[in-house]
């Protein structure tokens, strides 16, 4: 040894497939590369590597970046000797999914404390330091988003939600889901099912919030559809009763000319689904019997398909004067 000789080792020269210097690494990469355990403890002394989680090293000096932090949890719950599962192995969830899809209800990756990562049931993997492992019974599809893989919204939302006790977080996360496109309520709430989440007060109330946000917003698309495809004009919001007899229920447009009817299928998977999914059948079959076109739209057909959801009103209301009339009823505003 000599005054030339190092006290802590260089770092090794690793390289990404890009050609890039490598930053991160887990125990069986570095021991594929022939680096021995021995060796890796050597550079992790102060000034070189650093140990972030379990088997997973950040081969710079220095704090480790957002990115940092990302790939090392994926890193740590995809390390090999596990069983390769069917579907995705491991994605990000929870808050830091919802930053990587640009919430602004969502905190920016650097005030995150935790990460979630979401992998299969059948994984033997415990959650430790900054990392909370999430299992699945079905892992979702993953979106790509910075190279990453990334949950879709609607699980993300609910892995968030289950680490939330603030009842104004998570009526924001929900909203945002919704108003902003992501997806549709009964997709969130059907996530929020699934995670047995719903019986928590804090998260009922923000779910009432978003189907009420939710309707809105399908009725706007609706009125607009009506509006831009240059549909008759119906009468909106309105109840049914056969004159001195019963009421037969509401619905969201009618033509009483060609006795069409429009309803929205805003509902979301609850406790009360089954008896609510009952009455809809009843209701929509007595209609029909009375000779009243009833037609179903999703949120989903409306936003995505506008214009096929057009023709098939515009297709009910034309074949009108191919059926039987229908039999008189009174229209009510609702």
């Amino acid at each position: 040894m000599n005054h030339n000789t190092p006290i802590t080792p260089r770092p090794l020269p690793l390289s990404s497939r890009t050609g890039q210097a490598q930053r991160l690494a887990s125990a069986d990469q570095l021991r594929a590369r022939g680096i021995s355990a021995a060796e890796v403890a050597a550079h992790c002394r102060p000034g070189g590597w650093q140990q972030l989680l379990p088997g997973v090293f950040l081969l710079q000096p220095g704090p480790p970046t957002s990115e940092d932090r990302l790939k090392a949890a994926l890193l740590y719950a995809r390390r090999t000797g596990a069983v390769p599962p069917q579907g995705p192995d491991a994605m990000i969830t929870g808050l830091a999914a919802l930053s990587l899809h640009r919430f602004s209800s969502a905190p920016p990756l650097t005030a995150l404390d935790r990460i979630d990562v979401l992998v299969p049931r059948t994984r033997r993997l415990r959650s430790t330091g900054w990392v909370r492992v999430v299992r699945a019974p079905e892992s979702p599809e993953p979106v790509e988003l910075t190279d990453l893989p990334v949950a879709p919204v609607a699980r993300a939302v609910a892995d968030a939600v289950s680490g939330l006790a603030d009842a104004e977080a998570v009526r924001r996360l929900l909203t945002e889901a919704v108003r902003g496109g992501h997806c549709e309520p009964g997709v969130v709430v059907r996530e929020l099912s699934r995670a047995r989440l719903l019986s928590r007060p804090h998260v009922v109330d923000a779910v009432d919030s978003l189907l009420a946000e939710g309707r809105s917003l399908s009725e706007q698309r609706l009125y607009e559809m009506v509006r831009e495809f240059a549909l008759p004009d119906p009468l909106w919001n309105v109840d049914l009763r056969l004159p001195g007899g019963p009421h037969l229920g509401g619905v969201d447009a009618y033509w009483p000319d060609q006795a069409v009817a429009v309803e929205l299928d805003t509902r979301a998977p609850r406790q009360d689904d089954d008896e609510l999914w009952t009455e809809c059948t009843r209701k929509r079959e007595h209609l029909e019997r009375l000779g009243i076109t009833v037609v179903h739209l999703t949120p989903r057909k409306l936003r995505e398909a506008m214009d096929q959801q057009a023709t098939v009103v515009r297709t009910a209301l034309m074949a009108a004067a191919d059926r039987q009339p229908a039999a008189y009823v009174v229209v009510l505003p609702r």
